[in-house]
C-alpha cells in the first residue's frame, strides 16, 4: 500500500530516478501495489491546489492501472480507534484539530492486510507494518 509520499513520486513530472527504478524492479518482481483512497485524497488535494493538472491525470492513470482501496465505514471507525489509542499513549500522529490521514491510512492497510510503503515509518509504524522504499524487503 502506497503512502502519499511515494505515490507523489510516481506522478511527479520529473520522477526521482532512484525511486522509479525501485518501483519498476518491485513491479517486475510481482509486487502488487495498492493505492489507498486516503493517500489519493492527501496527494490529489495538493496537486489541485498547486495547479498540477498533468500530475492529477497521471494519478488517475495509476488508479486505473493499480488496485484502489476505497474508504469505508469499518476503516473509518477503526481509524477513530487508532487515533484514540495514539492519543491515550501520548503518541499523537497529528494535531488534534487536523484530519489525521496517518491513522486512516493505517486502518486501510490493516483492513487490506498490507504493508505500507512510506517515508514516514515512525507514525505509521505505531499501527501497521511499514517499510521505507529504500529499505530491503525482509
Amino acid at each position: 500500500m502506497l503512502d502519499a509520499g511515494p505515490l507523489g513520486m510516481l506522478v511527479h513530472p520529473h520522477p526521482n530516478r532512484e525511486f522509479a527504478e525501485w518501483y519498476s524492479a518491485q513491479r517486475d518482481a510481482g509486487v502488487a501495489f495498492i493505492i489507498p483512497e486516503i493517500a489519493d485524497f492527501e496527494l490529489r488535494r495538493e496537486l489541485i491546489r498547486a495547479g498540477l493538472g498533468a500530475s492529477v491525470r497521471r494519478l488517475d492513470g495509476l488508479i486505473d492501472s493499480l488496485a484502489f482501496w476505497p474508504l469505508n465505514t469499518p476503516a473509518m471507525r477503526r481509524a477513530a480507534e487508532l487515533w484514540a489509542i495514539a492519543r491515550n499513549r501520548g503518541r499523537p500522529t497529528a494535531d488534534p484539530r487536523e484530519l489525521d490521514c496517518d491513522v486512516i491510512l493505517a486502518a486501510q492497510a490493516e483492513q487490506a492486510g498490507a504493508e505500507v510503503i512510506t517515508e514516514n515509518t515512525g507514525h505509521l509504524g505505531l499501527f501497521v507494518p511499514v517499510r521505507h522504499w529504500k529499505a530491503p524487503r525482509g
